[in-house]
């Protein structure tokens, strides 16, 4: 008999035992929805705006920035929205990470997301209303491109549309939003020109350059030079580009991409030469620092907290390449001692609010306290600096974030910022009372507080005094409450209020003159003294994030600086002496704007600004969210037809997904039909899958009939007159109802339920045709039915526990382990257990050497655990025991081969693991790949209840194998495995090559 592939799938009785668990993710980590949120929405001219109670007071203002983004990006890109525009709000970052709309973990840099299938903008109130602002206008760019670009189709990002750079795309909608007067982007502009950075065309979309910053420069540089009008001239072009950026920037402008780029160098150059020759790099304003060295590793060293006397220094880096972590480090040398937290590993803190907040000594320098998010809700949390070890800590469930916590002298007293409803004010908490007082009580933004050596006094960063954005000092009586204008500058931003030791100086952080330095001026007043005169800034990684820090008993400060496209860490003894340092301001003039100079000014006004058109809120109508499905999209339809001396088959297939606005319920549907064999019921594939995440338990279902059909052929028989062709057809009918149910205890660890009915039928047919030798006409054609398996109905249900806290270093996990536990009962028409133990630890000795292990168990138990009508298992797949693969075997090999062959297998490996190419590598590298090379120890056994494993007292020995492994990760799409590989159990003795698409276990 010669067998034809099977149409379908191989039927193997073995996959329709599957367990229900087998439909969950194997290991993975949680996104976990620690709350249920109760949405309205405010339907405004323009938007659905989509928000919860606790954002009732914000969310009128956050309309009224939609609108009026609506009318300054409509008429900039001279279009209106095919639909109306959907904007889901969430109080607090915490909040937003747990949105069902963007699948995935959303990290603490993410500040908002346009997706394509909906066009749906999700984003957190950022607090100041002025960063709110922002991203909301950020945002709306993308949703207006994506209208343009699919031609008002949704879709456009699952290929349906042009695919435009990042810095096309991202660096427009920054320039949209925010213009070409940004201090921010223009300070990386400086550090490019002066380290000679600048990307050339070729290069614009390489992720060694940021998309945002980058691509804001350049298309300020266009619509400065060719007038705004060509931003939107540009964009239609791409539209009709397919995606090709070169051919929309020459159809956009009759100018070559190459010459757009050499003018914007031009200009960058000729506006970065003035004010390079009159300023100074971070590294001559201040002493240099160990931690901030490293080049490739560890490129962030954030929001420095100095230790009261001085000597000791806490900071937020990404140096151990796997996240942001807390370090303590020498605060003269830079040297880091160790890593106080360990979030990659802990699930404990789900964020430590690195981007927009600092931590605080405690006076007696014994302790740290930071805000961070633990499950869900903002903590205040006080660590031991010596141990890490967490000596208070206090949850507020009706915040959303607390930034930059401050202690009082007293000790016991702390203030800090917290968002509330997507407003920010200050709060102080006494950990001895647990009382909490509210010090602010408005829509201004406070942020950024800082207690007075004397406790009497607040100083903190507001904008109460002007329009949003508009950042200056205040000081605050903290026995009365009342709040007075601070000293410093009526223009630009002043952030990150520290107090001198005598509490007689502030220092701050202004751009005033378009480059962020540090001042010093008297509390009672005065004009502020320049202590630094930088070329690139004292900067954290946004705008308003906290850069330096002033020892509390001693004349020392640290900062963070922006240079050579790193931040790095800085130190500068007795700033209360330093002399006043400056550039002339004829040179700073323009700092804060990006070339060309000079340049059409920039006249279109921002939302946030007053001149902004008002929007009328009596317009406003507020309903309640009522979930619907819609269709998300649609897989390409297939339809085939193939007609020949056998008749006419037809064949084809769909998969449609639908949810609702919020992603809440979600369902897939799918068809697939053929009508071979002349039996349409039997070649029907169906499903229908629904998965409801409203709330921590996540649970769904399915129902679905999946045929598999698998044909035989006997070789043609000829007696002379007629030639015999004889069919076997063989139908396996795969009818299956199920539930699911996933409840996560933390990001790390979760609990799997599944219980379900399977129905698993069997057909034959023997289609029997004679054809003529003469004629070549067909004279006969006969179908019979033949006897097939007993039908098989069972009922399922399993229970898995699963832990994965592994980091994956680009080829393969390198910290961490995870294990799953499951077990699936098994009733019906067969009674037996699927029993799984599969454990793995990856540990790191020395950098940047792995040791990775496992051990795998897996087998059936129970009366019928040896049916002859279950497959077996197999050991020999290269994800468990390389170099047994049973395509690889001849004939003379058959015992080693059937050794393979159980109902229950054990597994144990061991790996030696060498990154050679990455960030991870011995010698690191960036741009490039993933290469990791392994040494490897393979060992398994496969036995059966009559014939046990050896270490069971049977006779069933364990087979080995050893040998190197070479991974590459195929540009994150796929890890590609070649092993050199030496089995030795095998009779045929020897090493070999072999290629699997897999990463490391």
């Amino acid at each position: 008999m010669i067998r034809r592939a099977p149409l379908y799938a191989a039927p193997l009785l073995a996959l329709a035992l599957l367990s229900g668990t087998a439909h969950a993710q194997y290991f993975g980590q949680n996104k976990v929805r620690y709350r249920r949120f109760d949405f309205k929405v405010l339907k405004t001219e323009h938007f659905d705006i989509y928000y919860y109670p606790e954002e009732a007071a914000a969310v009128d203002d956050a309309a009224r920035m939609a609108e009026r983004w609506y009318t300054r990006l409509s008429k900039a890109l001279d279009h209106e929205l095919s639909k109306r525009q959907p904007l889901v709000l969430y109080a607090s970052h915490p909040d937003f990470e747990q949105t069902n709309i963007i699948g995935g973990e959303l990290g603490e840099g993410t500040g908002g997301v346009t997706e394509a299938l909906k066009r749906r903008i999700v984003l957190p109130l950022a607090g100041p209303p002025a960063e709110t602002d922002h991203v909301i206008g950020h945002e709306l760019v993308h949703a207006f491109q994506y209208d343009i670009l699919g031609g008002g189709r949704p879709g456009f990002a699952l290929g349906q549309g042009p695919q435009l750079p990042l810095w096309f795309m991202e660096g427009m909608a920054e320039y949209l939003s925010l213009g070409p007067g940004d201090p921010h982007t223009a300070m990386w502009m400086r550090d490019a020109a002066s380290n000679n950075k600048l990307p050339d065309w070729r290069h614009l979309d390489d992720p060694r350059y940021f998309p945002y910053r980058f691509g804001q420069a350049f298309w300020a540089y266009l619509a400065g030079r060719y007038g705004e009008e060509c931003v939107a001239r540009i964009l239609k072009a791409g539209a009709r580009s397919n995606g090709d950026a070169a051919k929309a920037m020459q159809a956009g402008l009759s100018i070559a991409p190459d010459s757009l780029v050499r003018g914007w160098h031009q200009a960058v150059r000729d506006w970065n030469a003035p004010v390079a020759a009159a300023t100074e790099p971070a590294s001559k304003e201040g002493h240099v620092l160990e931690a901030a060295q490293h080049k490739v590793i560890g490129t962030l060293n954030l929001a420095p907290a100095l230790s009261p006397d001085g000597n000791d220094l806490l900071f937020f880096s990404e140096r151990s390449l796997f996240s942001i972590e807390l370090y303590l480090a020498d605060a003269h040398t830079g040297k880091v001692r160790r890593a106080i937290t360990k979030t990659a590993l802990d699930s404990h803190f789900q964020g430590l609010e690195f981007i927009n907040s600092s931590g605080a000594w405690s006076p007696d320098g014994r302790s740290f306290a930071l805000g961070a998010v633990s499950r869900g809700r903002p903590v205040l949390t006080v660590l031991d600096v010596n141990t890490g070890r967490r000596l208070h800590e206090a949850t507020f469930r009706n915040m959303g974030e607390i930034l930059n916590p401050s202690w009082a002298p007293d000790g016991h007293r702390v203030c800090f910022s917290a968002i509330a409803g997507g407003l920010t004010d200050l709060y102080v908490w006494d950990f001895q009372s647990r009382e909490l007082r509210q010090l602010t009580h408005d829509a201004a933004a406070d942020i950024e507080p800082a207690w007075s050596p004397d406790g009497a006094h607040i100083a903190f960063v507001t904008d109460r005094f002007g329009h949003p954005g508009e950042y200056r000092l205040a000081i605050m009586d903290v026995a009365t409450g009342d709040i007075r204008p601070g000293p410093g500058f009526d223009d630009g931003k002043n952030i990150d209020p520290q107090w001198s030791p005598d509490g007689a100086t502030l220092y701050f952080v202004s751009d005033h003159t378009g480059i962020s330095n540090l001042y010093r001026v008297p509390v009672a007043g005065g004009t502020p003294v320049q202590l630094t005169n930088l070329l690139t800034g004292v900067s954290g990684i946004t705008r308003l994030s906290p850069a330096f820090s002033v020892a509390r008993g001693v004349d020392r400060l640290v900062f963070t600086a922006y240079e050579g496209g790193h931040y790095d860490l800085y130190a500068i003894e007795q700033p209360s002496a330093l002399p006043a340092r400056t550039a002339p301001a004829a040179v700073l003039a323009r700092t804060d704007t990006l070339p060309p100079v000079p340049r059409k000014e920039y006249t279109e006004p921002t939302a946030a600004t007053p001149v902004s058109p008002r929007v009328d809120t009596l317009l406003f109508r507020r309903i309640g969210y009522r979930p619907g499905l819609s269709l998300d999209y649609i897989s390409q339809p297939s339809v085939g037809v193939a007609a020949g001396t056998s008749g006419l088959a037809v064949g084809g297939g769909v998969a449609l997904s639908w949810s609702d606005m919020l992603a809440n319920d979600n369902l897939i549907t799918l068809l697939s039909f053929e009508n071979a064999g002349g039996k349409f019921v039997n070649n029907v594939a169906a499903g229908v899958g629904y998965t409801n995440q409203r709330s921590r338990l996540t649970w769904g279902g399915q129902l679905s009939q999946i045929p598999y059909l698998s044909a035989l052929f006997a070789a043609p028989e000829d007696d002379g007159t007629v030639t015999r062709y004889q069919e076997l057809r063989q139908w396996e009918i795969d009818r299956t109802a199920e539930l699911d149910l996933t409840y996560p205890f933390t990001r790390f660890q979760r609990v799997e339920f599944s219980g379900g009915f399977r129905s698993i039928t069997f057909e034959n047919e023997l289609e029997v045709q004679d054809v003529s030798d003469i004629t070549g006409q067909l004279v006969l054609d006969s179908t019979a039915t033949l006897p097939a398996p007993a039908d098989l109905s069972l009922g399922t249900a399993g229970i898995a526990l699963v832990f994965d806290n592994s980091v994956f270093g680009g080829t393969s996990p390198v910290l961490g382990h995870s294990y799953r536990l499951s077990t699936t009962a098994i009733a019906g028409t067969l009674h037996l257990n699927e029993v799984l133990a599969d454990y793995r630890q990856y540990v790191m000795p020395v950098r940047p050497f792995v040791l990775a292990g496992r051990i795998l168990h897996y087998g059936r138990y129970g009366r019928d655990a040896e049916n002859s009508e279950l497959a077996d298992l197999f050991l020999g797949f290269p994800s468990l025991i390389r170099g047994y693969n049973d395509a690889s075997f001849s004939a003379a090999e058959g015992t080693v081969f059937n050794r393979l062959l159980g109902s229950k297998l054990a597994v144990g490996n061991a790996e030696l693991r060498i990154p050679l190419l990455g960030p991870l590598a011995a010698v690191p590298t960036t741009g490039v790949p993933p290469v990791e090379a392994a040494l490897f120890y393979d060992a398994g056994v496969a036995w059966r209840d009559t014939d046990k494993a050896s270490f069971l007292g049977g006779s069933r020995k364990p087979v080995t194998s050893m040998g190197t492994a070479l991974r590459l990760n195929v540009f994150g799409i796929a890890v590609a495995e070649i092993d050199y590989v030496h089995p030795n159990d095998r009779p045929l003795k020897g090493w070999y090559w072999q290629f699997a698409l897999q990463p490391g276990f």
